[in-house]
């Protein structure tokens, strides 16, 4: 048999459970560097996802609790939606990325992972950035180092979002 090791999952298995919505967690918990905020304001927050589709796979989360993007105010609505925008912005010339995946799964059905609280996902895309390794293996390959990703962007991000 062979054997695969992801030292950075221990923390996924060995971390506090929190018990209630992580989002509202981060909400009310803004420590920029635990949960790595990227941005804050009064209506929604950016932050990195922990288990990224592809290295910079950030997420606009607002900080109203709703799975229902239709129950949002519409100022909210507004200003996660205008986060979005700026945050394709912050991917396109910081990571540098070649494009970019933006969107919401509502339900779970739709494949939402959190789906009691809504929230956009923005996934930095590169030509070439899927290749066999995930098809055949089933495996992800990362070539960059998360943490330095977070720096990156943290350090750009009040260029972006104004």
């Amino acid at each position: 048999m062979e054997h695969i090791y992801a030292p950075w999952r221990y923390s996924y298995v060995s971390d506090e459970k929190i018990k209630d919505c992580i989002f509202c967690h981060i909400s009310k918990n803004r420590d920029d560097e635990k949960y790595e905020v990227l941005f804050s304001d009064e209506y929604c927050y950016v932050v990195m996802n922990k288990y990224p589709y592809s290295p910079g796979h950030f997420m606009v989360i607002p900080h109203f609790h709703t799975s229902n993007i239709e129950d949002l105010d519409e100022v909210v609505w507004q200003r996660v939606s205008k986060r979005a925008r700026q945050a394709v912005k912050l991917l396109k010339e910081i990571m540098p990325c070649e494009g970019v995946n933006l969107g919401m799964n509502l339900g779970k059905a739709a494949g939402a992972g959190i789906e009691q609280h809504v929230h956009y996902h923005l996934v930095p895309r590169w030509l070439g950035d899927t290749n066999f390794i995930s098809t055949i293996a089933g495996v992800r390959v990362y070539p960059a180092d998360f943490s330095e990703i977070y720096s990156k962007l943290k350090n750009n991000v009040e260029k972006y979002f104004l």
